[in-house]
Order: C-alpha cells, then structure tokens, then sequence
C-alpha cells in the first residue's frame, strides 16, 4: 500500500529541525527500498522549509502511522500536523525515475482536497513534467479524498494547472526539492 505523508512545520522550528537533520536521514534511511519520493517544501523565499513530504509503500495503515509518528522530528516537536493518506502511484515509478532529473527548474507539491465525486482520476496528457501523481484515498482505498502531484513547472500557477480547480474544495502549492542525503 502507498502512502502520501506531509508533515508541517511549526513555525520557527528552524534550529531544532536543523539540529535533528541526521536522526531524521537516519531514520529515512530505514525506509529507502520503499520510498517513492521525498523531499521538504520551502516558503515563497525558497529557503525556509515549511515541511517534510514522503510517499512510501509500507504494508498497512498502522505502518504508516509508525512511520509518521515515529518520525524524530515529529517526536522532537519540529512538525505542527501531519497528512497522511492512502495514495495510489499513478506513473507506476519513483521520483528517481523521473526522466527530467532531481535538478534544474522549479519543482511543486500540488494537493487538491476533494469535493464530492473523484476528480482528475487518470494521469493528464503529457506526462513530462509530472514527477509523482495520484490520488488521495481512505485508509480502505474505498474513497477518493483529493490527488497529490509533483510537478516540475515555471511557477506555482503552472503547478496547480495540473488538477482541475473546480473539482476540489481546495489546492494548496507549495515549493518541493528532491529530498535525500546529498
């Protein structure tokens, strides 16, 4: 089972965030043979991290929840709330397979929230720009709930194109980079 786990930052939670840096890559490091994608989100300044985003494939939803709550950085207090749900990898690879590479232009975590009937079900046309796509689901996968994107685009407004904005009760954008030891 695929998971979408979106921790938020407190705010200024800069300095202990830095501080727990190798227990968090540590911890990572655990669940690098199921990691799909991972990376933190920045401010509009493109340098104060707002958040820390993984999608993994784990065996149930009790995995998921260890694995978001076990997190140091969770437990240390760098984080005010965590998403986490059931997510169904759409392009079928990792982020590592994306074929524009973890460099060059702007990339973009796009979350639609979901309105009603499923939205956005299938992987849009022209695929090239889209580095993780799928749908949010229910701990069962018996409800859609929204779709998470990561998108290499110009700007955010590029970004969020790639859901429809009409079928989503609310979709935020929000600088992403690949993540990893670097």
């Amino acid at each position: 089972m695929e998971f979408l786990v979106y921790h938020r930052d407190r705010p200024d939670s800069l300095a202990l965030r830095n501080e727990l840096l190798e227990r968090h890559w540590s911890y990572m490091d655990r669940y690098a043979a199921e990691m799909i994608a991972r990376g933190p989100t920045y401010a509009a300044d493109g340098e104060t991290p707002t958040g820390s985003l993984h999608i993994v494939d784990l065996p149930d939803p009790a995995a998921a929840r260890a694995f978001a709550f076990d997190e140091p950085n969770y437990q240390a207090g760098v984080y005010r709330d965590v998403l986490l749900r059931r997510w169904r990898n759409g392009l079928g690879r990792t982020m590592w397979d994306f074929p524009g590479g973890p460099t060059g232009s702007d990339r973009y975590l796009v979350l639609g929230f979901g309105a009603g009937r499923s939205a956005d079900s299938d992987v849009p046309p022209g695929t090239d720009e889209l580095i993780a796509y799928g749908p949010l689901l229910s701990d069962d996968g018996g409800a859609w709930l929204g779709t998470a994107a990561l998108v290499r685009a110009p700007d955010p407004d590029t970004a969020r194109a790639v859901l429809s904005p009409d079928r989503y009760a609310g979709i935020e954008v929000h600088a992403w980079e690949f993540g990893g030891r670097r």
